[in-house]
């Protein structure tokens, strides 16, 4: 789903939208002319490949989504909020929902054989 940053309203908006067996439920306004802020839930369930092992799992994903959403090259270095630059002047939940399942993804996991094995060393086959 495709919004464009001029018709984002400036008073908060519902939005429920799935992609991926994943869903994002919150709501989004426009904050200035060029920042859109999410406050938002991820969840659902994901494959994620274990760091030690190699073994795919489904993880349950429950994250909070509290971030700002730039039009374009965010310039303001003494903002404390989190700022994703967006490119076309779209908001897209897709490409948001996808990087925020990369970025779980990225993290270091280990599936619950290998914690039960308590090796401290990564497996090699």
């Amino acid at each position: 789903m495709k919004i464009e940053f001029k018709k984002v309203p400036q008073n908060p908006k519902e939005v429920s939208y799935e992609h991926a067996s994943v869903k994002i439920e919150g709501t989004f306004c426009k904050i200035s002319q060029s920042l859109v802020k999410i406050d938002a839930v991820l969840q659902g369930n994901t494959d994620i490949d274990c760091s030690r092992c190699g073994v795919s799992s489904t993880i349950l994903v429950d994250e909070k989504l509290d971030f700002l959403l730039s039009d374009g090259v965010y310039s303001n270095t003494e903002s404390k909020d989190l700022v994703i630059e967006m490119e076309n002047s779209l908001v897209d939940f897709d490409e948001i929902i996808q990087s925020e399942l990369d970025s779980i993804k990225s993290d270091y996991y280990i599936c619950d054989n290998c914690l039960k094995d308590g090796d401290d060393f990564e497996k090699e086959f």
